[in-house]
């Protein structure tokens, strides 16, 4: 069991010179993706599931410093080889967990979705979340994961970056025609509370994506730390406002109801929101092998050398997606899975290892920019993980899967195909009869 590095290699060097090539230029054609399309990979990869691009650029500056060319080589190549072995546990944890994740929000999304279509009924097997979850997995996530060019992924994840956007226009929407009419929980705009601690560990899940980072650096055409940087951040900043926009009109329509999965809030009679479901649901199909690349090389790397066969690489990546998918048939509460993930996966890969690395490994003054920026991120990173842990055991977020909100019955609120007007609501706000205890 060893690394051997594979495909390009990253040239040693001490000055980052912006016109120096990172990776040699012998790579084969076919190998290589325009900025445009590594862009679509990097906000695909952040928004399925880095929390600051100086993380992501700073891990390159490692592999430029070192020689090396992925993540494992890298940590192996500044630690050693139980650094590698602790890298390449982590790095395989946390696309598997996310895997698990994405199956999750499949089965529950789109159950819902077959769920509306007139004639069907809601008992039906074939439109349960576990029959959805298998049937998603053969037909769609399997295929894509067989791939073994990350590059052509760009088009597909392009084509779920534009689905993003049509559902971050569904929930802008309903924060306008539902949020007011719901009502609002107690103390629902204080900024922080005690286990605030809890939402750095979903959001370094939510933000992460240095463990596939090495493999869209090197499907690039001629890689540079400049152009990279420029990739990372336009990438992260767009994949920020995204977010955001995601947050904050989601606690605004539903304050403390909201649940970790947004669309677990809305009701199931909503038709707009059920066309976002079936984006969403798409959009979760069509990021899932971004990370089953990533278990697959860490696989390949620690037991195979770095290289798979044909048919080693076809049955390790359906021992890896079935597996995931049976462990995704026992789970079903999404907030907790990201919540455990961040702080125990997360965590490490975005602040504490990239961070460690770089400070081995630079020979740059203590003053200099990115050691202080290092200096910073490793503290944090170890208070993350091991507070974030600490309330994840002893403050479990509470999970309503399968659950209608108690908004969504007749007694309560009527939201049966509303519009996206105010003013076209079936219940005006003077009748609303809402109770919490309900």
């Amino acid at each position: 069991m060893g690394y051997q590095a594979r495909g390009p290699v990253i040239l040693p060097q001490s000055n980052l010179d912006d016109r120096e090539t990172l990776v040699s230029e012998d790579k084969p054609k076919g190998k290589t993706c325009r900025q445009s399309i590594a862009v679509f990979n990097v906000v695909n990869s952040i928004i399925g599931s880095g929390i600051i691009d100086f993380s992501l650029v700073l891990l390159i500056k490692g592999g430029a410093l070192s020689g090396t060319d992925t993540y494992q080589s890298l940590v192996n190549k500044t630690f050693g080889f139980p650094g590698y072995l602790l890298l390449s546990v982590l790095q395989f944890l946390y696309p598997f967990i996310a895997m698990i994740s994405y199956n999750i929000i499949t089965g529950d999304t789109l159950s819902k979705v077959f769920q509306r279509i007139p004639g069907v009924d809601p008992a039906n097997l074939f439109i349960g979340r576990h029959f959805i979850i298998v049937l998603s997995t053969a037909a769609f996530t399997l295929p894509l994961s067989l791939y073994r060019d990350i590059a052509k992924l760009g088009k597909i994840s392009l084509l779920s970056t534009v689905l993003t956007t049509l559902i971050l226009g569904i929930v802008l929407a309903r924060v306008v025609s539902l949020g007011p009419y719901l009502p609002k929980t107690e103390d629902a705009w204080v900024f922080a509370k005690p286990n605030a601690i809890q939402a750095v560990g979903v959001m370094s899940f939510a933000f992460i994506c240095h463990h596939n980072c090495f493999l869209v650096y090197g499907s690039l055409e001629d890689p540079t730390v400049t152009k990279w940087s420029r990739i990372i951040h336009v990438s992260t900043l767009a994949s920020v406002f995204i977010s955001i926009l995601f947050a904050t009109c989601g606690y605004l329509t539903f304050t403390g109801y909201t649940q970790g999965d947004l669309f677990e809030s809305y009701c199931r009679n909503d038709d707009l929101v059920t066309f976002g479901r079936f984006c969403y649901g798409v959009t979760v199909i069509l990021t899932y092998p971004i990370e089953c690349f990533v278990t697959r090389e860490v696989i390949a790397n620690v037991f195979f050398g770095g290289n798979l066969s044909s048919v080693f690489h076809i049955i390790v990546t359906v021992v890896i997606i079935t597996i995931a998918m049976l462990v995704s048939l026992l789970i079903d509460c999404l907030g907790s899975v990201l919540e455990l993930n961040g702080v125990l996966c997360a965590a490490p890969l975005i602040f504490i290892i990239p961070s460690a690395c770089y400070l081995k490994l630079s020979e740059e003054p203590r003053t200099h920019s990115d050691k202080i920026m290092a200096c910073v991120m490793l503290p944090v990173g170890a208070v993350v993980m091991v507070v974030g842990f600490v309330m994840a055991i002893t403050n479990p977020q509470d999970c309503t899967h399968g659950q209608e909100m108690f908004y969504c019955f007749p007694d309560n609120f009527s939201l049966t195909n509303i519009s996206v007007s105010r003013f076209q609501l079936t219940t005006q706000p003077s009748t609303l009869n809402i109770s919490i205890s309900q």
